[in-house]
C-alpha cells in the first residue's frame, strides 16, 4: 500500500513522493493524519541548520499532527479505529540517566518522529501506543494538531515564575509568542504585553488577552514599559533573534526571568552585560521541547480556555506544502499547517 508524503532528501531539498505505509507491530498504532503543522524547528531542519535532535535524511519531516486511528497493533488498548488522536513525537528510552531523574527531554536515546524517524508530512504515521493521546468524542481535529506546540509552550511557562499579579512581557507575537501569552494570563498574570512590529498580530494579540499591545520599530519600547509598569516580572523571547535576546534582557524588571524560546540558529551569539544581570537579580533560563506536558496540553484544548486555532493563518494541501518552506511570506503571517485529506 502506498501513500503521498513530503519528503526531505538534504538541505533545502524536498520531494513530494509515493512511498510505502509503515507497518505497524504489535504495541503500534497506524494515525491516518488529518493536519500537521510547521514548526521553526521544520524550517531550520530544510535550511540545513538542524533541529533539536540529528536528523538523517531521506526524512519525512512533521511532528505538530493531529489523525484519526485507521488500525492498531494486537496489543494495543488504548485507542480504537477512527478515534482522533495526537501523536507526541518525543519518544524517550525512560532507561538513561536523564529519565530515571526528570529530565527526559535530554534522554540520550530519544526517537523523535519527524525528527530522527519519519513524522507527520504524510499521509499515514505509526507511533508507539504509549505517544499516541486520545481526544474527547466532539473535539476539532484542527485544533487537535496544536497539542504538540501547546505542550512546549507548557514546559515553557512553567519556567518562567510567574505569579499571581505577575507584569509580563511578550516579545514577538507569531503563534508561539500568542500561545505564550494566553498561557501567562492563564498562570495569573495581571498585566501581559505583547511586542510585535505586524499591526495584524498585535490584532490578534488584543483580541486574545493582551492588555497592551506594541510597535518595537515605531515606538519606544522602554518608556511604554515604564509609563505603564511597574515592574516587568518575566519577558518571555519568542523571536529567536539576537538582538531581541538582548532587548529582553535589557526590558526585564528587577528580580525577573527571562525566558529565551525564541528559537536561534546553531551559531548565534548575544552579548550580555554581567553588571546588568547582576544588579537586577535576573534568571535567565530556556525551554527544550515538551517534557511531561503533552497529556496536559490536552486537558487545556478540551477545556476550551484557550484558543489555539486563530493563530493559524494558512491551510495548504499536501501537494502544495513545499511552497511554504520556499517562501518565507507564509511563515512571516503566522502559523501555516498542512492538509492531508
Amino acid at each position: 500500500m502506498k501513500m503521498k508524503a513530503m519528503v526531505y532528501k538534504g538541505p533545502k531539498e524536498l520531494q513530494i513522493e509515493e512511498v510505502n505505509v509503515p507497518e505497524i507491530g504489535d504495541r503500534d498504532i497506524l494515525v491516518k493524519v488529518k493536519y500537521c503543522g510547521v514548526c521553526g524547528t521544520d524550517i531550520h531542519i530544510y535550511q540545513g541548520d538542524g533541529g533539536s535532535f540529528e536528523v538523517t535524511p531521506p526524512l519525512i519531516m512533521g511532528h505538530e499532527l493531529s489523525g484519526i486511528v485507521e488500525q492498531t497493533g494486537k496489543l494495543v488498548t488504548k485507542v480504537k479505529k477512527g478515534d482522533l488522536v495526537s501523536v507526541d513525537p518525543n519518544d524517550m528510552c525512560g532507561e538513561c540517566y536523564f529519565c530515571k531523574n526528570a529530565m527526559e527531554q535530554f534522554c540520550l536515546s530519544n526517537k523523535g518522529y519527524g525528527t530522527t524517524v519519519d513524522g507527520g508530512f504524510a499521509e499515514y504515521i505509526v507511533a508507539g501506543e504509549k505517544q499516541v493521546f486520545l481526544f474527547r468524542e466532539g473535539t476539532d481535529a484542527l485544533t487537535a494538531a496544536m497539542a504538540e506546540p501547546l505542550s512546549c509552550c507548557i514546559h515553557g511557562i512553567d519556567l518562567c515564575n510567574i505569579t499571581t499579579g505577575s507584569e509580563v512581557l511578550v516579545m514577538g507575537g507569531g503563534p508561539i509568542g500568542l500561545i505564550m501569552m494566553q498561557l501567562a494570563r492563564m498562570s495569573g498574570a495581571a498585566k501581559v504585553i505583547l511586542s510585535e512590529p505586524v499591526a495584524e498580530k498585535r490584532e490578534l494579540g488584543l483580541k486574545l488577552g493582551a492588555d497592551l499591545v506594541v510597535d518595537p520599530i515605531k515606538e519606544d519600547l522602554e518608556e511604554v514599559l515604564r509609563n505603564n509598569c511597574k515592574n516587568i516580572n518575566t519577558v518571555i523571547e519568542c523571536v529567536g533573534n539576537p538582538k531581541t535576546i538582548e532587548n529582553a534582557i535589557d526590558l526585564a524588571g528587577k528580580g525577573a526571568t527571562v525566558m529565551l524560546f525564541g528559537l536561534t540558529g546553531p551559531d548565534a551569539k548575544i552579548n550580555v552585560r554581567p553588571d546588568v544581570v547582576f544588579k537586577k537579580e535576573l534568571k535567565i533560563t530556556s525551554s527544550f521541547i515538551n517534557p511531561y506536558s503533552f497529556e496536559r496540553a490536552i486537558s487545556v484544548i478540551e477545556s476550551g480556555r484557550i484558543n489555539v486555532t486563530d493563530v493559524i493563518t494558512d491551510i495548504v494541501k499536501l501537494e502544495n506544502a513545499i511552497s511554504v518552506f520556499e517562501n518565507p511570506e507564509y511563515r512571516r503571517k503566522g502559523k501555516v499547517v498542512v492538509k492531508m485529506f
